[in-house]
């Protein structure tokens, strides 16, 4: 089981990092840009040092702009990683243009996730590219109205089937209940928005029983 935070605001980096529940960051353009930021000027050195001093094991970005640009990008992402000692994965939207300029990243060495995943097919694609990680977005997909537990069971037997293990890492998730779920499904990663890591961390049932451990005190 591997929980990620994902987020680009390292003010909720701060708050739920030292938790230990994480390990490891995602973020992506809207997340940075729902933090505040400009994600072409962000400082990925930084940002990936900030993030090692946290804990975190990996930091996860997602390419962006003109698909000319991906390598290059992605090149400079994983020297900021090993610069700060801390894996750098590379995120590629499951889009033709990117796809293709999926090898090239590859090539540098580093790990790659595929993402922005709305069906199990794509996990043929992921496969077949030699990703590491695949992210589905499964809050978004049933917000569609889609079959999001269907989709995702249909992955994971793609998943058991195949010769190399495409990690699926469960995104854009509503709620633990949701997770909870998945998880008894068989899914073993995700990553979660601040709002839902800080109701995993509450109960009002343990709340309530604490309180009263500590009144007898």
């Amino acid at each position: 089981m591997a929980l990620y935070l994902d987020t680009a605001d390292v003010t909720a980096w701060e708050t739920l990092m030292p938790t230990g529940l994480f390990h490891g960051i995602t973020t992506n353009p809207l997340l940075a840009s729902r933090a505040g930021l400009d994600y072409p000027a962000i400082d990925w050195a930084q940002m990936a040092t900030r993030a090692r001093d946290l804990g975190a094991q990996e930091l996860h970005a997602q390419v962006f702009g003109p698909v000319e640009g991906y390598v290059d990008w992605a090149g400079a992402l994983y020297e900021a990683g090993r610069a700060a000692g801390i894996e750098t994965v590379v995120k590629i939207p499951l889009v033709e243009p990117a796809i293709r300029a999926t090898g090239a990243i590859r090539a540098l060495g580093g790990r790659v996730l595929m993402t922005a995943c709305y069906d199990a097919k794509q996990m043929f694609v992921a496969n077949a590219l030699g990703a590491d990680f695949i992210a589905p977005y499964f809050g978004r997909m049933d917000g569609l109205g889609m079959d999001a537990y269907a989709a995702l069971a249909q992955m994971k037997a793609i998943q058991d089937a195949g010769n190399k293990r495409c990690t699926i890492l469960v995104a854009s998730l509503r709620s633990p209940e949701q997770m909870v779920r998945l998880a008894a499904e068989g899914q073993d990663t995700f990553t979660i928005s601040p709002a839902v890591a800080q109701a995993l961390l509450e109960d009002t049932n343990t709340a309530a029983a604490y309180a009263e451990f500590e009144a007898t005190v």
